[in-house]
């Protein structure tokens, strides 16, 4: 993991992997600088109406030329559900740079580490790892991030 440039200062700019980065609330212009920057689809996980929300994000990503997905996540009640229709968008867009976003790239941050530890591998002590250099998640993101890591580990027959 690393850092990575922020395309035009993104709050809370994570670059995950060549194909996946999450950040804060982009503004428009910001948005412009994802696009410039070869990103294909961008999954919001934020509410829309929210204060910090853009007014019409998703007709500013379109225009931008990239796919839009929004998938409003409840601060206080993350659910499996939402988490699976976010593991679908990205599968759906995997030929695409995805860039995540929500608020303050918390839920984002928690749901592409969930990913990469169920899609593509990545150790657990590696996403938590990754999570931390954003936030530390407080008492009902904890508990959810434990949940989802045992429902994988579930699947996977408790192999890491």
């Amino acid at each position: 993991m690393s850092c990575g440039t922020a395309p035009a200062g993104i709050t809370a700019w994570r670059q995950w992997s060549a194909g996946i980065a999450s950040a804060g609330q982009p503004s428009v212009a910001q948005l412009g600088a994802v696009a410039a920057a070869g990103y294909g689809v961008v999954i919001n996980l934020a509410l829309h109406d929210a204060p910090y929300s853009l007014p019409d994000e998703p007709a500013t990503v379109t225009a931008l030329g990239m796919a839009y997905v929004h998938i409003p996540v409840i601060w206080t009640r993350p659910t499996a559900a939402d988490l699976h229709v976010f593991f679908a968008a990205m599968n759906e867009h995997r030929q695409h740079r995805r860039f995540v976003h929500c608020a303050r790239n918390m839920r984002a941050s928690v749901f592409v580490a969930l990913y990469r530890f169920r899609h593509e591998g990545r150790a657990k002590s590696g996403i938590l790892a990754d999570i931390r250099t954003v936030w530390e998640p407080d008492a009902v993101w904890t508990a959810f991030l434990h949940q989802a890591l045992a429902a994988v580990e579930g699947e996977r027959g408790g192999r890491q």
